[in-house]
Formats: C-alpha cells, sequence, structure tokens
C-alpha cells in the first residue's frame, strides 16, 4: 500500500467521551513515534504486551513494525495531536485464513475506548484482505485486553493454558457485533455533542468592543441570556465587550476552555483553531463565513480548518453559521446573534441554513413553542444531524426533534439513526433542494424511476420521518406532537358551533389521509339526551352558533369516550353570546384528562393571537385546513411507530463468497465497469438466490433453432448487446414465436431493426400469464443503495407507480413496500381475480435489498418484467450494471470528510 493509499484509509474516530482520535495504516515514518510511545508505557503495560520486561524496541522490531505490507501483515495506529496512543496489527499464519491479533494502548488512554476501536478496524481491514478469524493470546491476568475483545461484539471463544488465555474470534459481522458497534457510536458521538452543547467556559474569539458586529452580539446574547458559565471575549488589543473583561487570545485566558465561538475573518480561522488546540479547548462553533459556500477557494480553507480541529482531537459546527442554543436553566446557553431569545421548551431545532434556522426560532417564539437546543449546522464540515440526532435521543428535555436540511452527508447513517431514533421521539424535518426529475442519465427503468425527490420522500417515510415542505407546517406539526398523545387510527371526530368551517375541515380529511369518525349510536344517544335541542348529533357535531362552554364541554367529554373516535378537532368561531376565554378553558380541561389527541381551531385569528389562547397545552390554530394537515401527519407517524420493529432477515441460499469472486473479475476485466452480460449476470443473481427464467445465449438462427428446439415452443426472442438497454423500443423483442418459420421472420426483422447493437440474441421460454412487476436496485451517488418496485413492462415509468426505499430491507418493509402501490389491488385479487404469490415477491424484494446493499459494485439493477402468478415470482429479464463500489469503511463510527456544500444563505 503506497502512502498516498494509506492516507486514504485514514478515519477520523470518537472514543466514549467525544474525543476525536485519527486512527490509519502504519507507515515507516512512524518509527521514531513508535519508539517515543513504546518508551512511555509503563513496566506492567509492557509486561502484559510482550509477556516480559522489554523496555526498549531494538532497530530490526521497528522495522517489523512499521513496514507491512497491509495485506498478510497489517498495522494500525490511533493518534491523536499528532501522537501515538494505541497499536493494533495482525499477521495471517501462513496457508489460513486466520491471523494472529494483538494491541496496546498508551497507560493514559487505557479505558477509553482506543483498544476497541482499533480491533473494530483491524477487524475490518481483515476481512477486507480475506480473514475469516482473528487469534490472539494474553496473560490470564490481563482482564483489560479480553475485556476489548469480549465487547467488541465479535464474541470470542477462549481457552486457557498455563497462565495464557488464547482467544479465536470471528470476523463476519453478526448481530451482537453490530449491536455493540452502534452502542458504542451512539455513546460516543452522543456525548461529543454534549460536550459544545454543555459548556462551564466559552471563549468569544473575534468580539469586538463595537456593538453591531457578530463577536460582540455572541457576548451580550451569552450575558443576557444568563449562561451559567464564564463568558471570555477575545481580540486582538484584549479590549473590554460589554462590560467583560477580554484577552489577547485564546491562549492567554487563565483557566481552562470548554468551547470557543470563532467570529474572525475566514482567513484568519485556521491560526485560531490551532491556538485552540493548544489550550485544549473542547469543542468548537465557527460563525465566520468565506468557506465552501463562496467557492473552490473557501472551499480549501474549510478542508484546511476541519483537518486542524480533528487532527486535534475537537469537533466542530460551522463554519458559515449562526450559533448555538441550549435553554436547560443548568446551563442557559446562547451563543447566537439572532434578534429574539427562545424560551425553553420540549422541541430541538438543527438548520443547515442560519437565515432559515433564525426564521424557525422566532416564529417558535411568536407561537409559543419552547425549545429545548438548537444548532445551527452551517456547511456541515464536521457536524451533521446524524451527531445531533445521537444526543437528543437521550436529552430528557427533547421530546420532538425539528431538522431544516439542504443536503444529506451520509443518508444511509441518518436512515438507520432516525428510524430507531423515531420510534422513541418523533423527527419533523423539511428538506429542501428538490431535485428535478430526470437530474442524471437513466439507464435503466429503475435509475429513472429513482432519479427525482420521490428518493428523499420514500427515506423518510421508511424511516419515520415526518416531511413538511414549510416553516408553518413544520411548527404546526411540532406542535401537536410535543403537546399532544399519538392518536391509536385515523378516525376524527369534529365539534364545532358554525356549519362552514366543519365542512371545511372534513374536505380537508379527504387529503391528510383522515377518515371521518362514524360516531356510535350510543354517543349520537348522548348527544341528543344531553345536549340542547338543534344539536347535529351526526359528525361534524354542531353545537349551533349560541354555544357556550357547557354545550362545549358535554360535547368534548361524550365524543372522546367514543371507542370508534382516535382524535377530536374542536372549531370555534367567536360570537357575540359566547365568552372565547371560558370555551378556552373547558377545551384545555377537557384535554388534560384525554388521553386521545385534541386540537383546537379559534377562527380568523393570527399567531400571536392564537399563542396567548393556548391554554392547558392544547394546540390551537387559526384555521382548519392547517390543524388537519398537521393532525394527518401525526396520524401517519403514529401509524409508522405502530408497525412491528423487525430485523434484517438471514436469507438461505447465499453465496457472498462466490459473489464478490464474480464482480472481482469483472472489475479486473473491465475497471470502469460495464453492463454484464446475461450469462454473468445469472450467475451473479443466483449467489443471492434469485432466478431468472431459462436462458439461452445464441448467435446466429441456427443455434436460435437449436435453442427453441430444447426450451419448447412458444419462445421469447430478445436482441442483446454491450449497449442495448432498452430492447423493445428498438425492436429487440419478440414474443409468442411459435415455430421455426416463425421465428427465422422474428430473427431476419430483429436483426435488420437492431442492427449492429446486437451482438447476439436471447431463447426462453414464454413465461405464465400474470401481473408485470418491475423489482430493481441502483446505487444513488448520495443515498447509497436504493430499491425500487413497480408495476412493469414498457410503460413502467410512464405509469409512475413505485416505492422506492433504502437497502437492505427487514420484511415489514418488503411487506409494506409492496403494498404502497397504487396498483396493488392488481395484486391482492382485483374484481375478483386470483391474489399473486405475495410471499415470492417480498422474499425477491428481500434478496435485491440485501444484495444491493452488500455488493457495493451492483451499480443498476433492472429485472423488468417480474410476472406475479399465484405460484410465485418469475423474472423473465435481468440488465445488471458493474461499477467500482464505494470504499467500505471499517468502522460506522467514521466522520464525514470536509466538504463543500451549497447553502441558500
Amino acid at each position: 500500500m503506497s502512502a498516498s493509499s494509506t492516507a486514504d484509509h485514514s478515519t477520523d474516530a470518537l472514543l466514549a467521551d467525544g474525543t476525536v482520535v485519527q486512527i490509519r495504516p502504519i507507515e515507516p515514518g512512524d518509527a521514531a513515534g513508535l519508539e517515543r510511545f513504546h518508551s512511555a508505557l509503563s513496566p506492567e503495560t509492557i509486561r502484559m504486551r510482550f509477556f516480559a520486561p522489554h523496555p526498549r524496541l531494538s532497530l530490526a522490531e521497528l522495522e517489523r513494525f512499521t513496514v507491512v505490507d497491509h495485506r498478510d501483515r497489517e498495522a494500525l495506529v490511533a493518534c491523536n495531536a499528532g501522537e501515538i496512543v494505541g497499536v493494533a496489527r495482525y499477521e495471517r499464519l501462513p496457508g489460513t485464513r486466520e491471523a494472529e491479533a494483538a494491541f496496546v494502548v498508551a497507560d493514559r488512554w487505557q479505558g477509553s475506548g482506543v483498544g476497541t476501536l482499533l480491533l473494530e478496524h483491524l477487524g475490518g481491514r481483515g476481512r477486507a484482505n480475506g480473514l475469516e478469524r482473528f487469534v490472539a493470546e494474553t496473560l490470564g491476568d490481563n482482564r483489560r485486553m479480553i475485556d476489548v475483545f469480549s465487547h467488541s461484539g465479535l464474541a470470542p471463544t477462549t481457552s486457557w493454558q498455563d497462565g495464557v488465555v488464547h482467544l479465536v474470534m470471528a470476523l463476519a459481522p453478526s448481530p451482537a457485533s453490530t449491536a455493540a458497534l452502534e452502542a458504542r457510536e451512539h455513546a460516543s458521538e452522543a456525548r461529543s455533542i454534549q460536550r459544545l452543547l454543555e459548556p462551564r467556559s466559552i471563549a468569544v474569539i473575534g468580539a469586538s468592543p463595537r456593538p453591531g458586529t457578530v463577536g460582540h452580539e455572541i457576548v451580550r446574547s451569552l450575558v443576557e441570556g444568563g449562561f451559567t458559565g464564564t463568558v471570555h471575549p477575545v481580540n486582538r488589543k484584549g479590549e473590554a465587550v460589554a462590560g467583560i473583561a477580554a484577552s489577547s487570545s485564546v491562549e492567554a485566558i487563565e483557566g481552562s476552555v470548554d468551547l470557543a465561538v470563532v467570529a474572525v475573518p475566514s482567513e484568519g480561522v485556521a491560526q485560531v483553531v490551532a491556538e485552540c488546540a493548544d489550550k485544549s479547548v473542547h469543542g468548537l462553533v465557527v460563525v465566520s463565513g468565506g468557506f465552501a459556500e463562496t467557492g473552490p477557494e473557501g472551499a480549501e480553507r474549510q478542508r484546511e480548518v476541519a483537518m486542524i480541529a480533528r487532527r486535534q482531537g475537537m469537533r466542530l459546527i460551522g463554519p458559515n453559521c449562526v450559533g448555538v442554543v441550549n435553554t436547560d436553566p443548568a446551563y442557559a446557553l446562547d451563543a447566537t446573534f439572532g434578534a429574539v431569545r427562545p424560551t425553553a421548551g420540549r422541541v430541538a431545532l438543527a438548520s443547515q441554513s442560519g437565515a432559515v434556522g433564525i426564521a424557525v426560532l422566532n416564529a417558535a417564539t411568536r407561537a409559543a413553542i419552547g425549545i429545548s437546543s438548537f444548532v445551527s449546522l452551517g456547511n456541515k464540515a464536521d457536524i451533521s444531524s446524524n451527531d445531533l440526532l445521537q444526543y437528543w435521543e437521550d436529552d430528557r428535555r427533547t421530546d420532538v426533534i425539528c431538522l431544516y436540511l439542504e443536503s444529506f452527508g451520509n443518508p444511509s447513517k441518518f436512515a438507520r439513526l432516525a428510524r430507531r431514533v423515531g420510534q422513541s421521539k418523533p423527527i419533523v424535518a423539511v428538506k429542501s433542494g428538490r431535485t428535478p426529475a430526470g437530474r442524471r442519465a437513466a439507464s435503466s427503468h429503475t435509475a429513472a424511476l429513482a432519479s427525482d425527490d420521490s428518493v428523499v420522500d420514500a427515506l423518510f417515510r421508511q424511516c419515520g420521518v415526518v416531511r413538511v415542505d414549510t416553516i408553518d407546517e413544520l411548527l404546526d406539526t411540532a406542535l401537536v406532537l410535543a403537546d399532544q398523545p399519538l392518536t391509536a387510527g385515523s378516525r376524527l371526530a369534529i365539534i364545532g358551533n358554525s356549519g362552514g368551517p366543519a365542512i371545511m375541515a372534513v374536505d380537508a380529511c379527504v387529503g391528510s389521509g383522515i377518515e371521518l369518525a362514524e360516531l356510535s349510536a350510543a354517543t349520537r344517544d348522548r348527544l341528543r339526551a344531553e345536549l340542547p335541542a338543534g344539536t347535529i348529533n351526526a359528525n361534524p357535531v354542531d353545537l349551533l352558533g349560541g354555544a357556550g362552554p357547557s354545550a362545549y364541554a358535554q360535547a368534548i367529554g361524550i365524543v372522546m369516550d367514543d371507542p370508534e373516535v382516535d382524535a377530536l378537532l374542536v372549531i370555534y368561531a367567536p360570537t357575540l353570546v359566547s365568552d372565547p376565554e371560558a370555551v378556552a378553558s373547558v377545551v384545555a380541561e377537557a384535554a388534560e384528562s384525554a388521553a386521545k389527541p385534541l386540537v383546537a381551531v379559534l377562527t380568523g385569528r393570527d399567531r400571536s393571537v392564537l399563542a396567548s389562547a393556548r391554554v392547558g397545552g392544547v394546540p390551537v390554530f387559526g384555521a382548519v385546513e392547517p390543524a388537519v394537515a398537521a393532525l394527518g401527519r401525526t396520524m401517519e407517524y403514529a401509524a409508522w411507530r405502530r408497525r412491528p420493529v423487525d430485523p434484517i432477515p438471514e436469507l438461505a441460499g447465499i453465496d457472498r463468497p462466490l459473489a464478490h469472486e464474480i464482480v472481482a473479475d469483472i472489475i479486473r476485466e473491465s475497471p470502469a465497469g460495464r453492463w454484464v452480460e446475461p450469462a454473468l449476470a445469472d450467475a451473479l443473481l443466483r449467489t443471492y438466490g434469485i432466478s431468472v427464467v431459462a436462458t439461452e445465449v445464441v448467435h446466429d438462427i441456427r443455434e436460435a433453432r437449436a435453442a427453441a428446439r430444447r426450451v419448447g415452443y412458444p419462445i421469447a426472442l430478445k436482441a442483446s448487446g454491450p449497449t442495448l438497454i432498452h430492447k423493445t423500443d428498438v425492436g429487440g423483442v419478440v414474443l409468442g414465436v411459435r415455430g421455426p418459420a416463425a421465428l427465422a421472420r422474428a430473427w431476419e426483422s430483429m436483426t435488420s431493426a437492431v442492427g449492429a447493437a446486437m451482438t447476439d440474441a436471447i431463447v426462453q421460454p414464454m413465461a405464465e400469464r400474470g401481473v408485470e412487476t418491475l423489482v430493481g436496485a441502483v446505487r444513488d451517488p448520495t443515498f447509497g443503495p436504493l430499491v425500487v418496485f413497480a408495476i412493469g413492462g414498457t410503460a413502467a415509468e410512464l405509469i409512475g407507480d413505485r416505492v422506492v426505499r433504502a437497502a437492505p430491507l427487514s420484511r415489514s418493509d418488503a411487506r409494506h413496500a409492496i403494498r404502497a402501490l397504487r396498483c396493488a389491488p392488481l395484486l391482492t385479487g382485483y374484481r375478483g381475480s386470483t391474489p399473486v404469490d405475495m410471499e415470492a415477491l417480498e422474499d425477491l424484494l428481500l434478496r435485491v435489498a440485501l444484495l444491493s446493499a452488500e455488493v457495493t459494485e451492483l451499480a443498476e439493477l433492472d429485472l423488468n418484467p417480474v410476472i406475479a402468478t399465484p405460484s410465485g415470482a418469475v423474472v423473465v429479464d435481468a440488465k445488471l450494471r458493474i461499477a467500482p463500489g464505494p470504499r467500505e469503511s471499517a468502522s460506522t463510527r467514521q466522520l464525514a470528510p470536509p466538504r463543500p456544500l451549497p447553502t441558500t444563505d
């Protein structure tokens, strides 16, 4: 492995306490650093590692330890601030798929998770190099090393002999190892954010004495917001800021600094970050602009700043952001320059755009929506929404998470985290930058169907994220989710004192997926008996214009008791004959004792009035449409929460080694990738248990006749060639060929129509009649492996009835995907037809998803048509493209590399 390639495998990773370390392959130039590292080890640590005293490494040992082939002999180092803090290595046992593994960690860093991280990455390198097991030996009293191996999730088997423990560990990922890795990932990332949002001392670097400047206003916000820690303004002259003594540099500050807010010109940020590293600052918030949002030169500055921060173990928010807020009274942190100070509450907010973030905070304050914490992500050079999800998942002060996103850094990780977090806390997101359909040239039906904003919708639906389009919708939905319990269903009852708004609410229900509840006979009888004459006792319940507090109280209580009702919308149009405040009080009192959500509409009022009208936590809206829309979104989320959570299934008949061998051969022959010939595509698909209908490749009419005799007439004749994708469009498919004469005519017309693009042809038996579907996969450059299920055939794109899901899939994912089609009734027995074998379709979808997720070189797969019948699902035609895949990281804890990201500010 060359020096450049070792740099490619360098990873910035997080320890349990949120500290950043660099993990990379060892290099010959590390000899001096390795010697320093070894010399600093305690005698006890050396005895545990070498089984004897070994105070110094010889020149021969240094050369052997630092010069490795990165295949049969590998060594990794963990570094912090440029110094080695841990080493791990393996050496393959000759002629086997086993390697002896060992590691050692500097005494000061033992127990921090360095050893676990090294082992994870070493295992990843071993798997990539064809190893199946690690073996290790350690002294029986070396409990720390034994614990690291045991807690890694590799489930070692142990044996003892003469005081030495012998461990054997399988490297193949398992549910236990994956769970252990994700648990460590969660703890370390959450802790790294905690250190940023819960500081005890803050330096504001670039804080001018002049009011109206960014640094000055951040200092004022901290002081006026009541920050419970110490604020240190920093400027070149050391001039006081807002009455607070300042320092001329961060290094001149007495005592420690937890967080540095940087507000200097972009050209000086790198130097400031380096000074913060020397001061051992834990984290950075860079509000300065002039980075990737300005173009290539700024992007280079951003990469430099991020690299310095990471190499020195600091996490970074921004640059080009507006700061952070934590309303917890224990911290009272407002390190922003916004004009409005948010009130404390249960809603967390992250925004990639600073301007949008401030707008949301202002709107939330007007609507009396309290904020637990706020992070302006800016250019996301380091910290992203994924890190914040890890923190907010455990934050006791956060009940709802709101996101404004313009791009994804790691969508597959976002989906995994959002699905887990969403099981306990709803996530509401605005995703801007909707991509127009056809943003890339689609080479297959699958790529065409998965090439627009539907991918974002699919990702969000699959992982339970509530997607909205505007700030108002974001706040409306958060208001309901924060204040009200989740619904048990989608049946809504409406109570009001005016028929017009109630009818408008009914119309709005249709577009929001809400079912109008059918009130039970007992409920209608009670309404008739207990409410004034003239009350309409159906749904909507019309109390008439003169209805006062008592009528509302009685009606709400009666309807809430109805088991056919899942939620209640109460509409009040103010009149001169009733008291709005009294009505609001009874609505709030009813909501406090109800186990079902209740939302109120006070018609004709704006948000400032509505905020003051909120009583007892009942969400109040000024019109029925936004209220119903917010209820519909929360009902959809509640339905997602009710779905069973099942793991990715283990499927029988998977031959992963053969699949990777086939792909490796293709890449060796075609380094840039290619559309794979039918026989090879069939072979690859079979490694994952996917069978294509019997297919014979022929090169001339003579071979075609012989193949037709073998498979039996009637047959399908299809043109084939490396550049031939949509065969039907160019006359490359003839179905129902029933004899030699018809075959000759079909061959002649096909070769004439297709021309030189036809290098050979395919002969297949005609498939049983059924419902034509499409099952496909595509590796999206942003979202990773995606699976598409659609109504198939040549009109798949025209019909546009499809679902897109991120791979891999659970069984419930596959089941819901198939049933999500508008044309799903065609599969389940439309107009008396026999239902198709749904389990066969689900199994095929699961296998395609697993293939797409595990074979990273699979660029496009198009199974079209797949004929669904009562007896199974038959793949009639398969097109498959292989291309070099993304490098697999050894650990999911890898931090995103510095990257330029657009902003809309």
